[in-house]
């Protein structure tokens, strides 16, 4: 592997240990991936000693072309998925990472049809916006492993940054230099307003979604304050449970 490419395999394989240390993905289920250039990706494979999201390691993040074509070691393979990275990366150049991962909540909200209003402000901001802006719903629950289905996924994401896929999971992207921090969070987002609208569902359903005059009162703060430091905030708690990697 370049030297150059060393530190955005240490993201991805970071990005990995943290959805799963929240519990977005329970298993071995779930993939990180990263643009590099215009037609190739890093993504979290799986490999002959396979143990699971939250022990991912550098070894685990490949080098691949938008099709899961590459020189894999032995006994690696790409994700069964490849087709959701692969045809996000391909249909929308802005877009310089994904995320799919499974959160339990996400899956409830979904099949139960639980509507993911703005109920909430400024406990969680980057969640209330994008409950206010909507999410799409991919209504497909099988694998998304042929690029006709990733397509379909892609359409009915649209410009979104997130999508539900109903009984399955997520997806979320991110762009830039920070762009699997932004995709992560954006997960980390997604999955806190699902969990807060399946209680708000067992409680009977009585919440009112914000007025105009609070929803005027939740800025953008920014991707420093949104990304970044909960990006250094989910590290530390890797770091407290020992699953830092050195």
């Amino acid at each position: 592997m370049p030297a150059e490419l060393a530190d955005p395999r240490r993201t991805v394989a970071l990005a990995c240990r943290i959805l799963a240390n929240s519990g977005l993905v329970e298993d071995i289920l779930g993939h990180v991936s990263v643009r590099v250039g215009h037609d190739r990706m890093l993504v979290r494979c799986r490999g002959p000693q396979e143990e699971g999201l939250l022990f991912t390691l550098h070894r685990d993040v490949h080098l691949v072309d938008l099709d899961g074509s590459g020189d894999l070691p032995a006994g690696w393979v790409v994700p069964n998925e490849l087709p959701i990275h692969g045809e996000l990366l391909r249909a929308r150049p802005e877009i310089d990472a994904v995320v799919h991962c499974h959160p339990p909540a996400v899956l409830l909200a979904g099949v139960e049809e639980v509507p993911l209003r703005p109920v909430f402000g400024a406990y969680h901001i980057p969640a209330a916006r994008l409950a206010v802006d909507g999410i799409p719903v991919y209504p497909r629950a099988g694998l998304v492993r042929r690029p006709e289905l990733g397509r379909e996924l892609v359409e009915t994401m649209g410009s979104s940054t997130v999508c539900l896929m109903r009984g399955h999971g997520i997806t979320t992207v991110g762009s830039g230099a920070h762009a699997v921090e932004q995709a992560v969070v954006r997960a980390l987002a997604v999955d806190v307003l699902a969990r807060v609208s399946v209680e708000r569902a067992r409680l009977g359903d009585r919440a009112a979604d914000l007025t105009a005059e609070d929803l005027a009162e939740l800025p953008d703060l920014g991707s420093s304050f949104n990304d970044l430091n909960m990006w250094r905030h989910h590290i530390a708690r890797l770091r407290l449970a020992g699953l830092a990697l050195e």
